[in-house]
């Protein structure tokens, strides 16, 4: 981007930074899971050492459909596995260590993880993603950069080519030293080109150019997400200094890794050099830690505390990666199940009857016929409203025939065309015939879900006060939620 350019030009080629096609793909997906499995589940630890005897891998009754039930159950369209994680174990028979569930009891040495999950995944209708840490506390030649490197490429490429279609490669910037006492650098083009190469359909997130990382692992959600921001933002998980590299218990719970202002027009005009269309994802785990401890049975975060996030997640212009680790039985526990069924419960009880829909509608102006205002009233979201360019202010009135209560009210824009509204407001018509704002907003992006406590009106406005070139809509919901706003 020019930063010579005057104002309105500068805003205008902000406005048009969009989504490639799977970035698009993956935020549709809106909300699936981390499985988070290896020794660690049988040494009752977080981090594993790398000097684990591969015989404590032993799931006495593990059944992949069972996981992915239960991501069915919460309303997950996807899966991603840990297929290695910091301790270098491997679930699938790699071919390039002996540190795998070959070398273990379970299924007397025959069994593939790997496989079992992406058979279940495709069975019950779930997108399959891989999590590989680059991180290997059990291999040599870590420390050894180029050595490793070509280690780790070969172990990628197993499971990039024998697997079938991957959503997601997901990478930590995890990074420690090796054997011989050097910290390894990783070849992250390297890792890049072999997943555009094999699997040019699949995002790489966090440590990766079409996924961020929100900056937490608390479920924390800024109250203005930007999807267009920085270029260098790419870089920010690639920083070793900024990597975990200790599992004491703090960077799980740490917030404010990353300033809450990353995209507003202020940032991209004092920071400079280009911008890019970089989505964010919030991932937390369904217990305070990421693998299964039996400690942690009573410690399931509530209803409540799940759909906060999935509200600022997925109701945030993010997507929502919440994590399930298996117990020692090779099952998701009872209790896990049970939470994920009352959230997907909750959820469809929420968003299945849409007040707006039979609404009438009118808007301050619109672009053409072929962008008329009814078209965010569909459920369409190739289609959408806007008003003539360079137009940064508009409003559009419902009229919903007759009085309803609601307490949840879902926006979304046309994102393929980028992202455009900064600020708007929500109100009620009010008997006297003016209007009384119940719920002021900030970025829409892919999705808002706004919250508030429950109003009852014929008649509502959403006026865009603020907004890139000119906004876009392709959906407004109205929804009741018996449980009461939060």
């Amino acid at each position: 981007m020019n930063y010579e350019l005057q104002p309105a030009e500068w805003i205008k080629s902000a406005a048009q930074v969009s989504p490639s096609e799977r970035q698009l793909r993956w935020q549709e997906m809106e909300f699936y899971a981390f499985i988070h499995f290896t020794v660690n589940t049988f040494t009752d630890q977080e981090w594993g050492t790398g000097e684990e005897d591969p015989a404590i891998f032993n799931p006495s009754e593990l059944n992949a459909t069972q996981w992915v039930q239960a991501c069915k159950a919460a309303g997950m369209k996807g899966l991603i596995l840990t297929c290695k994680h910091h301790d270098g174990f491997c679930l699938w028979p790699s071919q390039f260590t002996a540190h795998t569930v070959a070398a273990s009891p379970w299924r007397n040495g025959t069994g593939d993880l790997v496989q079992e999950v992406v058979d279940a995944c495709r069975e019950g209708g779930l997108k399959f993603g891989v999590y590989l840490s680059p991180w290997d506390r059990h291999e040599a030649t870590y420390g050894d950069s180029e050595r490793y490197n070509e280690f780790f490429l070969q172990q990628l490429r197993e499971l990039l080519t024998n697997y079938g279609d991957i959503f997601c490669v997901w990478f930590d910037g995890a990074c420690g030293e090796g054997p011989n006492g050097k910290r390894q650098v990783y070849d992250w083009d390297a890792y890049y080109a072999l997943i555009r190469e094999l699997q040019p359909e699949a995002v790489i997130s966090v440590c990766g150019p079409d996924v961020r990382w929100c900056g937490n692992e608390a479920g924390h959600t800024r109250e203005s997400e930007w999807s267009v921001v920085p270029a260098h933002m790419q870089d920010n998980e690639k920083i070793q200094e900024q990597s975990q590299q200790v599992d004491d218990g703090e960077f799980a719970t740490r917030i404010n890794t990353q300033d809450s202002d990353l995209g507003s027009r202020e940032v991209i005009r004092s920071q400079g050099g280009q911008l890019i269309w970089y989505p964010a994802e919030v991932n937390t785990s369904i217990r305070p830690g990421w693998f299964y401890h039996a400690s942690e049975d009573d410690q399931v975060k509530t209803l409540e505390e799940l759909l906060a996030v999935y509200y600022g997640a997925v109701g945030g212009n993010a997507t929502f990666l919440l994590n399930l680790p298996p117990d020692t039985r090779g099952l998701i526990h009872e209790t896990d199940v049970e939470r994920l069924q009352e959230l997907g419960d909750s959820l469809r009880t929420i968003f299945q009857e849409n007040f707006a829909l039979q609404a009438l509608v009118k808007a301050s102006e619109t672009m053409d016929e072929q962008h008329a205002v009814s078209e965010v009233l569909t459920e369409r979201r190739d289609t959408y409203w806007c008003p003539h360019e360079g137009t940064e202010q508009a409003w559009i009135e419902l009229d919903l025939r007759e009085e309803r209560s609601f307490d949840r009210l879902v926006l979304m824009e046309h994102i393929q065309t980028g992202q455009r509204i900064e600020r708007f407001t929500l109100e009620l018509q009010t008997a006297d015939g003016g209007w009384e704002t119940f719920y002021t907003g900030t970025v829409v992006g892919y999705k808002r879900i706004c919250c508030f406590p429950q109003v009852t009106s014929r008649r509502m406005r959403l006026t865009i006060h603020e907004s890139r070139w000119y906004p876009t809509l392709s959906g407004l919901g109205i929804y009741l939620s018996e449980r009461g706003g939060l």
